[in-house]
């Protein structure tokens, strides 16, 4: 009956245990992170996202005070580590970091995905690219348009490489193709160093590759850039014209890097995330390094990233049904 010592002992009893069920998830918040943190990475290493990646969670776990633990999970466009990331729990201790066809445009591109990228929760971008027309060394044409011309001659006789399915390498050369009326053959591999190594090699021809792993190449005469895609020219490379300048208007790419946490992860781990990785874009040592790969930092809030991922997908989305890329 109301009143009763044995009903006020057991509403007591229930309040405590609520309030420190309560004071408990807080404080998981309030605590994180207090173990190490794993960086599941879609690429090999050596690409451009596993360095961009090394770089920033160094950095970040000097704010957070734990190891960010980074581990290399390749295959699919990105998938394979999209849908690891997306199984794990959401508890701010396994984040993807990925190039951007693992959480925009993989829909697009493979009939069935166990994951959904849209579902990921957006935690910060990492850095942006520029992104270059990069050809073997003793490939025939010296120009991008000598390329087209050459193309046009040998119509499905230039083959170009890609990350994977989906990558921004491959769409850029999709568009490329789409707004010369050229035709390559695609050659698909599991993340840039692969790709690049076969370029070397005279395996392949073409490589709409970015900016950082292709430099070194160009100026040590491994490799040659014919043009760069974005709408500037870049500081490090003043002689190359951008694509527009080089007669094709309206291929614009650039390759950027982030991290993305599973579904459901709460905002304020996101927060304590975000910030971290927010510090690191301003570490004075990641922005020497990055200005030597010709690398621009990220940063922003989850909110304005996830309007990114939203655009982007909507863009190259597009760029995918003009080219009639059929899922795999």
């Amino acid at each position: 009956m109301p009143g009763h010592p044995f009903s006020i002992a057991i509403l007591g009893a229930g309040l405590a245990a609520g309030a420190a069920a309560i004071a408990g998830a807080q404080g998981g918040a309030a605590n994180f992170p207090d173990h190490p943190i794993r960086v599941i990475v879609s690429v090999p290493a050596g690409g451009g996202v596993d360095t961009v990646t090394r770089l920033v969670t160094d950095k970040m776990s000097r704010t957070l005070g734990q190891p960010l633990v980074v581990e290399n999970r390749a295959g699919a466009g990105g998938s394979v580590a999209g849908e690891y990331v997306f199984t794990s729990p959401p508890d701010g201790y396994t984040l993807l970091a990925s190039q951007p066809s693992p959480i925009t445009t993989n829909p697009f591109l493979y009939k069935s995905l166990n994951y959904d990228p849209a579902q990921l929760t957006p935690v910060a971008i990492m850095s942006h690219v520029p992104n270059v027309v990069l050809v073997r060394a003793d490939f025939p044409a010296k120009t991008v348009k000598e390329l087209i011309a050459y193309a046009k001659a040998n119509p499905g006789k230039i083959n170009y490489a890609s990350q994977g399915i989906g990558t921004t390498s491959h769409l850029t050369a999709e568009l490329f193709q789409t707004l010369t009326h050229t035709k390559f053959v695609h050659v698909p591999y599991k993340g840039t160093a692969p790709a690049v190594t076969d370029l070397l090699a005279g395996t392949v021809d073409l490589f709409f590759n970015e900016l950082a792993s292709s430099i070194e190449l160009h100026k040590s005469g491994r490799a040659r850039i014919l043009a760069v895609t974005t709408k500037q020219r870049v500081a490090s490379l003043p002689d190359i014209p951008t694509l527009a300048e080089a007669g094709v208007a309206g291929c614009e790419s650039d390759t950027w890097h982030a991290l993305t946490a599973p579904p459901k992860t709460p905002a304020d781990i996101v927060a304590k995330l975000n910030a971290a990785a927010n510090a690191a874009m301003h570490d004075p040592v990641l922005l020497e390094r990055y200005k030597a790969l010709s690398i621009s930092p990220g940063g922003g809030t989850p909110a304005e990233m996830s309007a990114f991922l939203k655009e982007e997908t909507r863009r190259w989305g597009e760029v995918i049904r003009t080219a009639g890329i059929q899922p795999q």
